[in-house]
């Protein structure tokens, strides 16, 4: 680092540098969240080494002060810099903190304390700055409302990010999906608060694996409630923008849900996640039973036993493993009736995913991995609090699952698997057409007579 340019100043270059490359818009706005953090945070702390001294980079204590208003001059200078790793929910980075020498007191940083180790307030900020209504002035009056107007990015790289998150986000949810022919289609909601006045609201998102074992993000959109018309509003939106159905669909047992699928998608198999009827059979286990319960609960799905490893995908296996049900229903029953009546209700729906390929059980048979991309978002965002609005929390949460979805793993198509697949698809989704017989008309004695 050169001596004549201020860690500062060196970070917004870095910035403004990101968007003269070919980098991927998702990757470009993770690099400037990261770098937008470590320029904020840097700013903060030489803008207080500024006031502890009471006079700027370079300029000598002999010209400073002067007036009744003007800072206290204190001895002392900047003595260059000393790495410091700070942990904030986007993962570690290093800001350059400035040394002293030649001072009367001890200098303490009263932003972050003598030993920075994390900070959620100063990276809110720059959360919030790309997530405010996407406006070129929220973004700059949010950093230069709280950290001085040297904090802030330059307009350019501000117009810059606003504009292409605009115009990638609306083509995202407007291209035709006629290419996309899906075997399985997961889907799943998320709260977040993004109204005033009004509680968590969901984000619905729908995402699936190709013929080709491929992961794609499909849709997602805003909803005031996990109703079955938000839902079918969703799915047919798909739909409408040349979606074809998939074998399976995968989610949890919200009502919504359930009915908007056969409403829209009344051809496709439908998978109850097992990771969510085994929590809600556990939740009304008792503490000292739950484990034991728990272990039942996963062994009517191990498929690898000895009695059940010999039999192919198909109806046979769903069979044998509904057998398995009425088991664990009948040991108990006795001591826990509300538990099992919950597990027998969805009975029909937790065995589908039995129909489909051998290695690909453990994947479709819950929708976890797009819980587990829903939790990152609600972790990056959570020092915000409330979204400053809908297309706010949309966009960011879009951000967030793009850029998760490049890093999804496919499923292995083997040539069994892709044989049982195209039967499936063409038992489920293009059966025969049925010939009509065409009978010749029955003429009557009366008829006949007249």
């Amino acid at each position: 680092m050169t001596a004549r340019v201020s860690p500062t100043h060196a970070l917004r270059a870095e910035i403004d540098a990101l968007f003269t490359g070919d980098s991927d818009l998702v990757e470009v706005l993770e690099d400037v969240a990261r770098l937008g953090a470590r320029m904020i945070i840097q700013t903060a702390v030489e803008a207080e080494v500024e006031a502890f001294l009471g006079r700027a980079r370079y300029q000598r204590a002999a010209t400073a002060g002067g007036g009744d208003d003007a800072p206290v001059v204190r001895a002392g200078h900047r003595n260059g810099y000393s790495p410091t790793t700070i942990k904030t929910t986007a993962g570690p980075i290093t800001v350059q903190r400035p040394k002293l020498r030649g001072t009367t007191e001890k200098f303490a940083s009263r932003l972050f304390g003598t030993h920075v180790t994390r900070t959620n307030a100063l990276e809110s900020l720059v959360i919030a700055s790309f997530v405010r209504g996407l406006s070129v002035r929220d973004v700059e009056n949010a950093l230069a409302d709280a950290l001085g107007p040297e904090a802030a990015l330059s307009k350019s790289t501000v117009s810059t990010i606003c504009q292409a998150i605009r115009t990638e986000y609306a083509a995202w949810c407007e291209r035709d999906l006629s290419g996309v022919v899906l075997d399985y289609l997961f889907l799943d909601a998320s709260h977040f608060k993004m109204h005033p006045n009004a509680g968590s609201e969901p984000v619905l998102a729908a995402w699936g694996i190709t013929t080709d074992g491929k992961p794609v993000f499909v849709g997602l959109a805003a909803a005031a409630s996990e109703s079955t018309d938000a839902w079918e509003d969703f799915l047919a939106g798909l739909i409408q923008r040349g979606l074809r159905p998939p074998l399976l669909v995968i989610s949890d047992g919200a009502p919504g849900i359930i009915a908007a699928c056969e409403l829209v998608l009344g051809r496709s198999l439908r998978q109850r996640c097992l990771i969510h009827k085994s929590r809600n059979v556990l939740s009304k286990i008792s503490k000292a039973d739950q484990q034991a319960v728990k272990d039942d609960f996963w062994k009517v799905f191990d498929t690898t036993t000895p009695e059940l490893e010999d039999i192919a995908p198909g109806q046979q296996l769903v069979e044998a493993v509904q057998q398995r049900v009425d088991a664990f229903a009948a040991t108990w029953e006795k001591q826990y009736p509300a538990a099992i009546k919950s597990m027998l209700t969805d009975r029909q729906s937790l065995t589908p995913y039995l129909r489909f390929p051998a290695e690909h059980h453990k994947r479709i048979r819950h929708s976890n991995f797009i819980e587990r991309t829903f939790g990152e978002t609600r972790r990056r965002v959570k020092v915000i609090g409330r979204f400053p609005g809908e297309s706010s929390c949309v966009s960011l949460v879009w951000a967030v699952l793009d850029r998760a979805a490049r890093g999804w793993r496919g499923f292995t198509m083997t040539p069994t698997a892709l044989r049982a697949l195209h039967d499936l698809r063409r038992a489920l989704l293009e059966p025969p057409t049925q010939i009509r017989t065409v009978t010749a008309p029955t003429v009557t004695p009366a008829a006949d007579a007249a």
